[in-house]
């Protein structure tokens, strides 16, 4: 089974692109969840179980992507029994196979961050490891997942972390960018320290039900604010993360903003140099400036591709200085595009368009020559 895309003046089949070179690709960004919140049944203990059951808690869903929201999942994504990215059938026939998929990086972002239990998270968090790991890592040789942490208790996170981290279908770490503190927070650091031990990357995340409002000012009214303020909030972490001096610390972590958009970056990067020169005293520990800390240290998966002007990215892809910070991403099964050609930015030079479908994301998460 193959979906089709409704896109201008006729449906689209939903597959890598005929003229796409012949590379390893890698899709940096495909969903997965739990049917229900019984599929982690058996693997909680039981204390954890009858928890579940007495508490009458139904679903640990995100809510960044509401259920009948346009953006939420393509026509035919969606099982019988479960919401979309539930059923691994349905990811080989519509990803996997007609995007001729090497590698996808899976995120579950089950709303384990949003638990205000700390004993809970952390036994949630290890549910849904096991889970992933037993029901889709290990029976699908081209994923590779995401560690989920516990992040309200950063010592058990990485506790968690040495639990999963050796085994070799993990290949980061994922934080929501909707944190309940500035993510280069020092309270963090044994996350970060973990990661880099078992050589896994950061991977910040749009979403997050921590309890503080996405945007600077407050809690937006609509869904709409919701959804655009969550650039402002990837935004402010990459600050902290760079100020905070998380880079120069954790040399061999790499940083990977999952669905953050990219053009805000050299904007950004201009005005943290152009500050940091002023006030490089108050953080001696960024010894070169930001934007080429970030430039090593950063990586962004590509959709949704947040360009109003297709025929300006180029202008902002040079301004960002790197061919190497992009990656492939479909954002399987949410619904970015329209055209598959779209998933890519146009007139890359044939270099830069090997790094971008897989050989960055080799680089990144270790995966081995392309």
């Amino acid at each position: 089974m193959v979906v089709e895309l409704l896109g201008a003046g006729e449906a689209r089949v939903y597959a890598r692109p005929a003229d796409w070179p012949d590379v390893a690709l890698v899709d940096t960004d495909v969903h997965i969840t739990p049917r229900s919140i019984d599929a982690l049944a058996g693997f909680l203990p039981a204390r954890w179980r009858d928890y579940v059951r007495e508490s009458g808690v139904q679903s640990l869903e995100s809510d960044l992507y509401p259920p009948r929201s346009p953006l939420s999942a393509m026509p035919g994504t969606r099982p019988e029994d479960g919401p979309p990215g539930s059923d691994l059938d349905l990811l080989r026939a519509q990803l996997l196979d007609p995007w001729r998929t090497r590698i996808a990086v899976t995120h579950c972002v089950y709303g384990v961050d949003g638990i205000h239990n700390p004993d809970w998270a952390v036994a949630m968090a290890r549910a849904v490891n096991d889970w992933q790991h037993a029901e889709w890592l290990a029976v699908e040789p081209r994923l590779r997942g995401s560690v989920v942490v516990a992040a309200q208790d950063p010592a058990r996170a990485a506790d968690e972390i040495d639990r999963v981290g050796p085994l070799p279908e993990f290949v980061q770490v994922l934080m929501p960018v909707r944190a309940r503190a500035p993510l280069g927070s020092r309270t963090f650091w044994p996350i970060y320290e973990a990661a880099q031990r078992h050589g896994l990357a950061l991977a910040v995340y749009a979403g997050g039900a921590a309890g503080n409002p996405v945007t600077p000012v407050g809690a937006p009214s609509y869904y709409l604010e919701e959804y655009v303020g969550l650039a402002q909030a990837f935004q402010a972490q990459v600050v902290s993360l760079v100020c905070e001096g998380v880079p120069v610390r954790f040399p061999r972590l790499p940083i990977v903003l999952v669905e953050s958009g990219f053009t805000w970056l050299p904007a950004l990067m201009w005005r943290l140099d152009k500050n940091w020169k002023g006030l490089r005293r108050e953080v001696p520990w960024v010894d070169r400036l930001p934007s080429e800390v970030i430039r090593a240290s950063v990586r962004l998966t590509a959709q949704p591709i947040d360009a109003p002007d297709p025929a300006r990215l180029g202008d902002v892809l040079d301004r960002l200085g790197s061919d190497r910070m992009l990656m492939f991403a479909t954002d399987y099964p949410h619904h970015q595009f329209d055209d598959p050609a779209l998933a890519a930015p146009a007139d890359l030079p044939p270099d830069a368009m090997a790094r971008f479908l897989g050989g960055t994301a080799h680089e990144t998460y270790r995966l081995g020559e392309g």
